[in-house]
């Protein structure tokens, strides 16, 4: 393999997701998969020329952290055969928390769901990310955004250690608005991971998307 392998991994959905938008959105690089551990973390791999993968996850980095990730990064140049056997993972299947644990990005240029919304349009698309640790917190949280605003629920992540997040979209504002309102639900009910709004994002993002 003659490209550049870029490693981050973070804890969270939300940091992990914001911190791909911030890579692609850095330059030429490409997301080749994300995989689970069974403590709320997540690696994320990535490639591209060494520079771009550089910048990719010093970017990557700095959105994980200001979220509260607790990112480590690494640079692997030219993978060695041999290793790559055990650094790139099948599709794997976790039965304790019923999804996949390895996600490979499936490109859509904007997910289905997208269209029930009018008022949205691929220029002002939005995501909202709600996570927390603990179910009742969650559920409160994202009841209380979608009575707050014009929003769809994509689906509900859960990444193990108790973390589970949801996934919202709609217009800017709304998903905005909706954001505000769940994270001030969370308090009393379990612990806020993270809430957070990401504007126009990326392809791998969307592609990484529950469908």
């Amino acid at each position: 393999m003659n490209e550049t392998l870029g490693l981050l991994e973070t804890f969270g959905l939300t940091p992990t997701l914001a911190a791909i938008d911030a890579m692609e959105k850095s330059g030429d690089v490409r997301v080749a998969q994300c995989e689970l551990n069974d403590l709320g973390g997540v690696a994320t791999k990535v490639f591209g020329p060494t520079a771009a993968v550089e910048t990719a996850l010093d970017r990557g980095r700095a959105a994980a952290a200001q979220l509260g990730g607790r990112p480590v990064t690494a640079i692997i140049h030219r993978p060695d055969d041999r290793a790559w056997q055990a650094i790139d993972s099948p599709r794997q299947y976790n039965p304790l928390i019923e999804q996949d644990v390895v996600f490979f990005p499936s490109y859509e240029p904007v997910p289905a769901t997208a269209k029930e919304l009018p008022m949205t349009n691929e220029a002002s698309l939005a995501l909202g990310f709600i996570e927390t640790q603990g179910f009742t917190a969650v559920f409160e949280a994202i009841d209380t955004a979608c009575k707050a605003g014009n929003v769809q629920v994509l689906g509900k992540e859960k990444l193990g250690g108790g973390y589970v997040a949801v996934i919202i979209q709609g217009d800017l504002a709304a998903v905005t608005a909706a954001i505000e309102a769940g994270k001030a639900k969370v308090e009393g009910l379990g612990k806020l991971i993270a809430a957070h709004v990401l504007a126009r994002p990326s392809p791998a993002v969307l592609a990484l998307l529950p469908k």
